[in-house]
C-alpha cells in the first residue's frame, strides 16, 4: 500500500503543478519545428503517465526531473530525439517499459539513447572495482557511438546536484566524489565549461559544507571591498574600446569557488594569497579584432610576464579558443581578461553541444562537427584493442586529464598531446603502423631516445622500419591510453601467434617420438583426410580450433606428449598404426627425465621461448626446457639449481631441447672482473670486450667504495661459449685484472 502523502499548501501545490507542466518546457523548444515539438509533447505524456503517483526526495512529483533535464538538454539546442530521450531517460529503469515498447511508440533511436542511459543508472561509485570498470566502459561507448548520450547523462547529473540536498545526507559524499572524479572531467574533456564549473561548485559545496560556506563569507566580503575596483576597471576598459571604435561587450566574472579552494590547496596559499578572484570576458565582432582587443589592454595596464596564452592559434584539445591576458590594474589588482567572439564564447561554454547550437542557428556550419570528435573516436580505438574492461578504463582515465602539450609534425601540422606526452605517444596518434615501426626520432633536427617527453613546440620527426616491432619497455613510459592499448594488443597478437608456432614444433616432435610423421597427420586446418580426427581431439581437449589447441601447448597449459599419445589411440581406431622404427629412432634420447621429443632453438622464437635470467644459457652450454603454465618454454642450463627442484616437482613438463647449428642471434651471459683498482681500469676492461666483438649490455660496479680490488660485473651479449672463453682470454691479458668469471644472475 502507498505511503500517503501531507496535503500540501496551495500555493506549494500550484507551484507543483506548473513545474510538472509541459508549458515549463514550452518556451525553450522555439527553435523546433511544430512537428517536433508535437513529437516531445507525446514523450512528456508518456512519461507523465509512467512516473504517476512517484514523487522525488523534495515531495515534487517525479516528472519534474526529467522536464528539468530536458531544459537543460534544449538550452544546449538538442534535436527532438535527445529531448524525447531526456524525458523517458527513468521510464526504462523505474517504470517496468520495455525498450520493444519506446520503439513502437517513439522510434529506434530514442529508444537506444533511452536504453544507453539505462545502462548508466546502474552505474554506482565505489563498487567492486570490475563492476564499476564495467559500467564506465559501456557508458563511454555510448557515448563514443552516440555523444546525445553523454549529453542527457550530463543534463541529469546536473540536476540531481542541483537538488542533492533533499536526498539523505549519507548519499553526498558518493554522489558528490563521482560527480567530481568522472563527470566534471567529462563535461571538461568534452567542452561543456559552464557544466564543468557547475558540477565542481556542487559537489566542493556537499563534499565539504563548511569550508564551502567560510569560503564563500571570504569572497562576499572580498566582493565588498573591491566592487569600487571592477565598476572602475570596467567603465575605463569600454571607454578605451570606444575610443578604438571597436564594438565589445564586457562581462565580468568570479572564479568558482572550487578553484579558489583548489588553488589554496594544492599551493598552500591563504585566501588573501589568491590574487587572480576576478576577471573579464570580452567578446568583439571578428577574430582580427581579439588580436587588436589585446593591444589595447595592454596599452591600458602592464601585462603580467609569462602570462599571455593564445588558445586561437592553437585551440585546446576540446576546442576552446580564446586569448587569455593578466593585467596589473588599479591598486595592484591582478585581473585575467578573456578575448573571444560569439561563435568562441558558444563553444568554450557548450563544448562538444555546441554542434546543434550552430545548427539551429546556421545549419549549413560545420565548425563544431570536429568539437571532441577525435577524443570519442580513440574511446572506440582503444576498446577495439582491449577487452578487459579494467583495462579500458585505466587507459581511458589516463586521457581524462589532459593538460595538452602542442607539437609539431615536420609539415607544421599543430598536434596537441597530454602533458608527459612521449615519442612513442606521438607516433601512436599518427597512426598505428607509424608507432608500431618506429625506431628512432628526431625532435627539433636532433636525435632523441624515444621515450623524451614532448615540449611546447617541439617539431619531431618520427623513423621507422618495416622489420621493427612494438617493445614491451614502452609501457614503462607511454602516457596515452591509445599508445598503451596498441603496445598491450600487438604484444599479445604477437605472442599468440610465436606461442602458436612452438606448440605446432612441439606437437609435431611430440608425435614423431610416437612414431606418427607429418605425411601421416598435418597439422595444418587443410588436412582434410583427418577431419574427424580433429573432431576428436578437440572434444577432448576442450578447444574451439587447432590453433587454439596448438597455442596452448605452447603456453604450457597442455602437455604436447599427452595429447599426442591420444591422438594416436584415435588414429589406431581408424585402422593407422605408428612407424616401430620413426619411434624407435625419436625416443632415443640421452636426458632420462625429459618426457618428450626434442625442440631445436637458434633464437628466432620471439616471446614463447625465453632464456632463463637465473643461468643465462647461451650456445654451447647443456640446456632443457620447462614448460611454464600459461607463461611459454622457459630455457635453462641442464646444471642449473632451479631444474633440479623443478624436476623433482614437475618433470613431465620438461622437454628436451638442443641448440640450432647456426643460432639467429646473440645471447645474454654475466661476466665477474676481478681488478686492481686503479685509473682507467673500466675503460681498459670495456676494451678488451669490445675488441672481442662482445656487446656490453650492463656494467654493475657496486655501492662499496673501491678499495684494493674491485669486482665488475658485467651483462654481455655473445654468440656462443668460444666467442666468450676468446673474450675472457682477452680481459685476462689486461693489466689491472686479477680474475675473471661466468657467474649467474643471481649469484
Amino acid at each position: 500500500m502507498p505511503t500517503p502523502v501531507a496535503p500540501r499548501k496551495p500555493a506549494l501545490a500550484a507551484a507543483n503543478a506548473a513545474a510538472a507542466s509541459f508549458a515549463a518546457l514550452t518556451a525553450k523548444l522555439d527553435y523546433l519545428n511544430a512537428a517536433d515539438i508535437e513529437n516531445v509533447r507525446q514523450a512528456y505524456r508518456f512519461a507523465d503517465e509512467a512516473h504517476l503517483g512517484q514523487l522525488r526526495n523534495s515531495g515534487e512529483p517525479y516528472i519534474t526531473h526529467p522536464i528539468a533535464v530536458a531544459q537543460q538538454c534544449a538550452e544546449w539546442k538538442l534535436d527532438a530525439q535527445a529531448l524525447m530521450a531526456a524525458l523517458l531517460h527513468d521510464a526504462i529503469e523505474d517504470c517496468e517499459v520495455t525498450k520493444p515498447e519506446l520503439i513502437e511508440r517513439f522510434g529506434a533511436p530514442v529508444a537506444d539513447l533511452v536504453d544507453g542511459l539505462t545502462k548508466l543508472e546502474k552505474l554506482e561509485f565505489n563498487t567492486r572495482e570490475e563492476n564499476q570498470a564495467e559500467s564506465f566502459r559501456k557508458m563511454l561507448l555510448a557515448m563514443a557511438r552516440d555523444v546525445r548520450v553523454i549529453l542527457i547523462k550530463l543534463a541529469d547529473r546536473t540536476h540531481n546536484m542541483r537538488t542533492l540536498g533533499d536526498t539523505p545526507r549519507s548519499k553526498w559524499k558518493r554522489i558528490s566524489s563521482e560527480t567530481l572524479d568522472i563527470y566534471a572531467p567529462i563535461a571538461h574533456r568534452l567542452g561543456l565549461n559552464s557544466t564543468y564549473r557547475e558540477l565542481q561548485d556542487r559537489s566542493f559545496q556537499h563534499l565539504h559544507p563548511w569550508r564551502y560556506a567560510i569560503l564563500t563569507k571570504a569572497l562576499t566580503r572580498a566582493r565588498g571591498r573591491r566592487r569600487d575596483v571592477i565598476k572602475r576597471v570596467q567603465a575605463e576598459v569600454e571607454a578605451a574600446f570606444a575610443n578604438a571604435q571597436i564594438p565589445v561587450r564586457v562581462y565580468g566574472r568570479e572564479k568558482t569557488l572550487y578553484s579558489i579552494y583548489h588553488k589554496m590547496d594544492e599551493k598552500h596559499f591563504s585566501f588573501a594569497q589568491v590574487t587572480d578572484l576576478y576577471g573579464f570576458r570580452v567578446i568583439l565582432p571578428d577574430l582580427i579584432s581579439c588580436y587588436s582587443a589585446m593591444g589595447i589592454l595592454h596599452q591600458l595596464y602592464k601585462p603580467l610576464p609569462g602570462k599571455f596564452k593564445d588558445y586561437i592559434a592553437i585551440p585546446k584539445v576540446n576546442g576552446y579558443q580564446s586569448l587569455h591576458t593578466t593585467l596589473v590594474g588599479p591598486f595592484g589588482t591582478n585581473i585575467e581578461f578573456q578575448m573571444r567572439t560569439d561563435a568562441m564564447n558558444v563553444v568554450a561554454e557548450a563544448g562538444v553541444a555546441a554542434h546543434w547550437l550552430y545548427k539551429a542557428s546556421d545549419p549549413n556550419s560545420d565548425t563544431s562537427q570536429r568539437l571532441g570528435t577525435k577524443w570519442l573516436q580513440s574511446l572506440l580505438d582503444i576498446q577495439q584493442e582491449t577487452h578487459d574492461a579494467a583495462e579500458f578504463w585505466d587507459h581511458v582515465k589516463i586521457d581524462l586529464f589532459p593538460e595538452a602539450v602542442y607539437v609539431f609534425t615536420p609539415k607544421s601540422q599543430i598536434m596537441a598531446m597530454p602533458r608527459g606526452a612521449t615519442i612513442v605517444d606521438f607516433a601512436y596518434a599518427i597512426h598505428s603502423d607509424v608507432g608500431h615501426h618506429a625506431v628512432a626520432a628526431k625532435v627539433n633536427g636532433e636525435q632523441v631516445p624515444l621515450r623524451t617527453e614532448l615540449l611546447n613546440g617541439d617539431v619531431i620527426e618520427i623513423i621507422t622500419s618495416s622489420v621493427s616491432t612494438p617493445n614491451p619497455a614502452w609501457l614503462g613510459f607511454v602516457r596515452t591510453g591509445k599508445a598503451r592499448s596498441k603496445i598491450r594488443h600487438h604484444l599479445k597478437t604477437m605472442a599468440l601467434t610465436e606461442s602458436q608456432e612452438l606448440g605446432e614444433k612441439m606437437l609435431a616432435q611430440a608425435l614423431r617420438a610416437e612414431g606418427i610423421d607429418r605425411q601421416c597427420l598435418s597439422l595444418s586446418p587443410d588436412d582434410e583426410a583427418h577431419h574427424a580426427t580433429w573432431e576428436k581431439i578437440l572434444r577432448f581437449t576442450g578447444n574451439r580450433s587447432r590453433a587454439e589447441l596448438l597455442t596452448d601447448i605452447g603456453l604450457g597449459k597442455r602437455i604436447a606428449s599427452m595429447i599426442a599419445k591420444r591422438i594416436v589411440s584415435f588414429l589406431a581406431e581408424n585402422g593407422e598404426k605408428p612407424d616401430a622404427l620413426l619411434m624407435s629412432r625419436e625416443r632415443y634420447i640421452p636426458h632420462e627425465s625429459v618426457s618428450q621429443g626434442g625442440l631445436v632453438l637458434d633464437g628466432s622464437e620471439g616471446s614463447s621461448v625465453q632464456f632463463a635470467r637465473c643461468c643465462s644459457p647461451i650456445p654451447g652450454d647443456g640446456i632443457v626446457g620447462y614448460l611454464g603454465r600459461g607463461e611459454g618454454l622457459f630455457v635453462h642450463t641442464d646444471d642449473c639449481p632451479v631444474v633440479k627442484r623443478l624436476q623433482q616437482r614437475d618433470s613431465e613438463r620438461f622437454i628436451a631441447v638442443d641448440w640450432s647449428d647456426e643460432p639467429a642471434r646473440t645471447f645474454e651471459t654475466n661476466l665477474q672482473v676481478t681488478v686492481s683498482n686503479g685509473k682507467g681500469v673500466l675503460a681498459k676492461v670495456a676494451a678488451a670486450l669490445a675488441a672481442a666483438e662482445v656487446d656490453i649490455t650492463h656494467v654493475d660496479m657496486g655501492h662499496e667504495p673501491a678499495n684494493g680490488a674491485t669486482d665488475l660485473r658485467f651483462s654481455v651479449a655473445v654468440r656462443d661459449r668460444i666467442h666468450l672463453a676468446a673474450a675472457m682470454r682477452n680481459v685476462r691479458r689486461t693489466p689491472a685484472v686479477l680474475r675473471v668469471q661466468r657467474v649467474k644472475a643471481g649469484a
